[in-house]
């Protein structure tokens, strides 16, 4: 659903009541404010309609591209929320998960953090992005979950391995692998990068989108009219799923 962005109220769903434990993964790789970071005042407003109607444990798990601890990144940003614990991928246990599709895109099965499998509502949040041309909204988001110990390959930082599969395959086996339940596009502003970094323009836009995280970007890709490759991906899995 698109909302307004000063009429967005967060209503967590009866799901989240019965949760003992809620993740959240904010797109936070690099100290930089909102727009190229998920925002504190999102963030917190998404916590607190938590603890409203819940007494789940509430963890915020990210992960950067160079492998180096995320903590100073979650200071910088301003993610100081109390009773809520602040994870690092690095520091997890992995469990090596089978991808659910009968053909994977690129990758069969992946490491991932053992909090996530044991969360009980999964929730990626993510800014409004456009980086060279392509948007990269909440199931992108989820890519800096995997260790990069795992996946840099011969690269100082980054995941290698993953984009040399070609990573909108990558990103679409990431949506079956880890099904998150809510994806939230805060889009009050813009960022778009003309090639896929830190640096860029921002434009005012004023929109939140949330809901199931591949309809919500769908609904951000049209909104954008960004090239969107991933989802059509997405959509043939779900297909060869039904068949």
């Amino acid at each position: 659903m698109i909302f307004e962005a000063s009429e967005f109220v967060f209503k967590p769903p009866s799901l989240v009541s019965r949760a003992r434990r809620v993740l959240i993964k904010p797109n936070a790789g690099y100290p930089m404010p909102y727009p190229i970071s998920t925002s504190r005042e999102t963030m917190n407003l998404i916590i607190e309609s938590i603890k409203q109607v819940s007494d789940a444990d509430i963890i915020i798990l990210e992960g950067t591209a160079n492998g180096e601890s995320i903590y100073p990144i979650y200071q910088a940003l301003g993610y100081d929320f109390p009773r809520v614990l602040m994870l690092d991928v690095r520091d997890c246990i992995w469990v090596e998960v089978e991808n659910p599709l009968p053909h994977a895109f690129a990758v069969a099965t992946f490491w991932v953090p053992n909090v996530v499998l044991s969360s009980d509502y999964l929730i990626s949040v993510a800014p409004f992005k456009i980086l060279d041309g392509s948007g990269y909204f909440s199931v992108p988001n989820l890519l800096s979950l995997l260790p990069i110990s795992k996946y840099k390959g011969d690269a100082s930082a980054g995941w290698g391995t993953l984009y040399e599969f070609g990573i909108d395959k990558v990103v679409a086996d990431l949506y079956f692998t880890l099904p998150f339940d809510l994806g939230v596009v805060d889009a009050r502003q813009k960022f778009i990068s003309a090639d896929n970094s830190i640096q860029g323009k921002i434009e005012e836009y004023g929109k939140i989108f949330a809901g199931e995280p591949y309809e919500v970007d769908q609904e951000a890709a049209q909104a954008s009219g960004a090239e969107v490759s991933y989802l059509k991906l997405i959509e043939a899995g779900k297909a060869e799923l039904e068949a």
